[in-house]
């Protein structure tokens, strides 16, 4: 009597459970972890390549330190308001009125010190709360009232712009104050000994580094504690030495020139400021809730009107920052000024990550799209590229960013 004995092949153990991991192993879990984070680190992937691009196609002109400087410079007041912006996309509404308010704003502070003599610290104040007051007014009518925020900012777009037509009758204002000026167009001071490199601004470079370094390590430590998936090991330690190497090469850079412009201060503070907000902050998360799933969060007991209307208001105030930057930048304010800057910041806000539906974006994306903008018009003008064709590259740009975004979420979703 004979008995059939099949025998059984064991299964290979995956890597890093129960058997060594092969360089195989290793290479598929970067590939899997480049993947899965593909939607937050793709435009970051895609900003360092036109980087180079035109690096190599400027003969190195679009990295020189002045030309770094004049980047930050000139790029200021759009990444001022995609920050606030992104805030109100991931709210799941859309802010068409900022760069009217933008012009307004930037008239309102002519009129105060130009016109009135007043002092530009409590003409800055003034300014801060009028565009803070604008956008609570706008979030009232939105939240409270019911209005689709498209036509209420739509309206607030043809206002501010008819108040500034209005306020400098149809002529430019100008110059303002010293002092304003040096916040849009100002550098660190020199102190120290001569290095050759702005002493400031290297130690502002190295502190941010340690602080991008520490908080990265925390960010991972709680979302393991959680028991959220996070980057593998080496991919982890490989972005930690990506974004050391960034934050010093940008930081030699400046610092080989005048140092960090002012403004660069302020840009600074807001991205930690609001990153936090969005990341740690209870007001942050009830933004992410109502722009995710409207319905689930009010179960929740999220205060949808309360935020609503928070989110215009901080838009307001940024978009008045924006203003009296761009008005101090050129030294005057013009009846013309803020013309499709809207449109910019919301350009800047899809390219960075956020999404058509709401719930989905980052402080950091809004940056990083801001900066493609930036960095497409500053290389495109090096090359003599003419203005009908820049516009035709960007919004090939945002189209090809709003499409990966849809291919990504069809892609998860199947």
């Amino acid at each position: 009597m004979s008995t059939d004995v099949t025998a059984k092949t064991p299964a290979p153990a995956p890597p890093g459970k129960g058997g060594s991991a092969t360089g195989d192993g290793l290479l598929q879990l970067v590939l899997d972890g480049m993947r899965r984070n593909m939607r937050q680190y793709g435009m970051l992937f895609a900003l360092g390549l036109i980087v180079v691009l035109f690096a190599v196609w400027t003969d190195g002109d679009l990295l020189l330190p002045r030309n770094v400087s004049n980047l930050v410079l000139q790029n200021s007041y759009i990444l001022i308001l995609a920050i606030g912006m992104m805030l109100v996309i991931i709210a799941g509404h859309i802010d068409l009125s900022v760069g009217s308010l933008t012009a307004f704003i930037g008239s309102m502070a002519a009129v105060f010190m130009v016109k009135n003599d007043l002092p530009w610290p409590v003409a800055v104040v003034l300014c801060l709360a009028m565009g803070a007051l604008a956008g609570a007014v706008q979030g009232f009518f939105i939240a409270y009232g019911g209005i689709p925020s498209f036509i209420v900012t739509l309206a607030g777009m043809l206002i501010f712009r008819g108040l500034t037509e209005i306020f400098l009758e149809g002529q430019t204002l100008g110059p303002f104050p010293e002092g304003l000026q040096k916040v849009s167009n100002g550098f660190m001071p020199e102190v120290g000994p001569d290095t050759n490199y702005h002493n400031l601004t290297l130690l502002l470079g190295l502190a941010l580094i340690a602080f991008v370094v520490l908080q990265e390590y925390r960010d991972r430590r709680r979302q393991q504690e959680f028991a959220l998936e996070v980057l593998p090991r080496n991919l982890f330690l490989l972005k930690l030495v990506a974004l050391g190497a960034a934050i010093l090469t940008v930081t030699l850079l400046l610092a080989s020139y005048k140092g960090a412009p002012y403004v660069l201060l302020i840009l600074g503070a807001l991205l930690v400021g609001f990153g936090y907000v969005m990341r740690n902050a209870i007001i942050g998360r009830h933004i992410y809730a109502i722009g995710g799933n409207l319905p689930a969060a009010k179960l929740s007991g999220v205060k949808d009107k309360k935020v609503t209307f928070l989110v215009f208001l901080n838009m307001g105030m940024l978009a008045a920052l924006a203003g009296l930057v761009f008005a101090a930048r050129f030294n005057a304010a013009s009846p013309k000024a803020g013309l499709n800057f809207e449109l910019e910041a919301i350009a800047a806000s899809f390219i960075g990550g956020a999404s058509m539906s709401g719930g989905v974006g980052t402080v950091l994306g809004a940056i990083i799209g801001g900066l493609v903008l930036g960095v497409l018009n500053n290389g495109m003008n090096l090359v003599g590229i003419g203005t009908d064709w820049q516009q035709v590259i960007k919004g090939l740009v945002l189209l090809a960013a709003v499409g990966f975004d849809v291919w990504n979420k069809r892609k998860v979703g199947s």
